[in-house]
């Protein structure tokens, strides 16, 4: 099953019947720091390499271009009441769902392009049904013409990984989703790992500790449908029991509540608006992250194909079922034994495959 929408959307409609949803003000974040654009090309390498192991650790400040902050530098709760709670002075994040509530926070500033991460550490366990989210959109501002950018953890049945889906959507493209997922290959729930989105004017990567996993290029033929209006960051927890894991099959089992998400060497390296006319800061100057994009060594490119060889489940791409024609961006020639009509990664013996009886993930959309 295939649930069409962003994590705005979906979030919305499972945080409308929740209790004790409070909403926060914003306040201005610290201005950006020092555009050292030739330091940029280890920036993401220089933020997760460090993070890496049994804690999550705080990168040292990269001569300024880029450190790791407070929640109250640069965030506010968003909804969940008790349900978010700081620890380390502020420096982590737990995010917990039970049955009253999920919980959440977001950025106090609206970016336009930037460099945005966090560790996190999923909950274990029973996990079906759960959904975590960090990502960046824009959906309080532009309700039918929004911008999103996602990674999206679902949880799954004991024994069963999660997953993360990544989504773009512009403009309120919503009904064409560019959806991808993943089976990472390491287990979530038993360390840090970082994610991290980095957009700019012409690209977008998203990262899995120091690996690029997707790229998206823009294109003259996609159009609004790359984000281009400023947005916040945000990191929630919530119910997704009616799609989430096999289609709504299984669905969140709250005597294992609550579900703990914890987030910490928390990111936010962009050049803020304002809020009301989105005029960029004036101290921001020329953007500095195209060179971060457009600095990806013939390694990193190469870490990103076996990553997306291996581990890639389902691609909008392969999609034919939602796409006849698949959508403009996408290359016919990518990886396309790999996978079925329907997008989904065909696994065995690829024989199985010609003989339309092939195994298949079991992840359902």
């Amino acid at each position: 099953r295939t649930y069409h929408g962003s994590v705005a959307q979906r979030q919305s409609r499972a945080q409308s019947g929740e209790r004790g949803v409070e909403m926060a003000s914003s306040s201005s974040c610290p201005p950006p720091s020092p555009r050292l654009s030739h330091l940029l090309p280890v920036l993401v390498a220089a933020v997760v390499l460090l993070g890496r192991g049994g804690e999550a650790r705080q990168p040292a400040p990269l001569h300024g271009v880029v450190r790791s902050m407070a929640f109250d530098e640069g965030y506010t709760q968003l909804f969940g009441s008790g349900n978010l709670a700081l620890r380390r002075e502020g420096k982590r994040v737990h995010l917990a769902l039970d049955e009253s509530t999920g919980s959440g926070f977001a950025s106090q500033d609206l970016f336009l392009h930037g460099f945005f991460s966090a560790a996190v550490k999923l909950p274990a366990d029973y996990a079906a049904g759960v959904v975590v989210a960090f990502y960046l959109s824009n959906a309080d501002a532009y309700e039918k013409t929004h911008d999103e950018l996602d990674f999206e953890f679902l949880g799954n049945v004991r024994g069963r990984d999660w997953r993360v889906q990544t989504n773009v959507y512009g403009n309120g493209s919503t009904g064409a989703g560019r959806e991808e997922r993943y089976d990472l290959p390491f287990d979530p729930t038993d360390d840090f790992h970082h994610y991290s989105i980095l957009w700019t004017q012409h690209r977008i990567i998203f990262y899995v500790d120091e690996t690029p996993m997707r790229e998206v290029v823009r294109t003259e033929a996609m159009g609004a449908a790359f984000p281009s209006k400023p947005m916040s960051l945000y990191a929630t927890i919530w119910d997704g029991s009616a799609w989430a894991t096999l289609g709504g099959r299984y669905r969140a089992n709250y005597k294992y509540a609550p579900f703990v998400a914890q987030f910490g060497d928390l990111v936010l390296q962009g050049c803020p608006v304002n809020p009301i006319d989105h005029s960029a800061a004036a101290a921001c100057g020329t953007p500095w992250y195209e060179p971060v994009a457009a600095a990806l060594s013939a390694e990193q490119r190469a870490a990103m194909s076996g990553f997306r060889r291996g581990h890639m489940s389902y691609s909008y791409c392969h999609d034919r079922r939602r796409y006849p024609v698949a959508l403009s961006e996408c290359d016919a020639a990518a990886l396309p034994r790999l996978f079925g009509p329907d997008g989904m990664k065909y696994g065995g013996d690829r024989r199985h495959r010609r003989g339309g009886r092939g195994h298949r993930s079991d992840v359902v959309m």
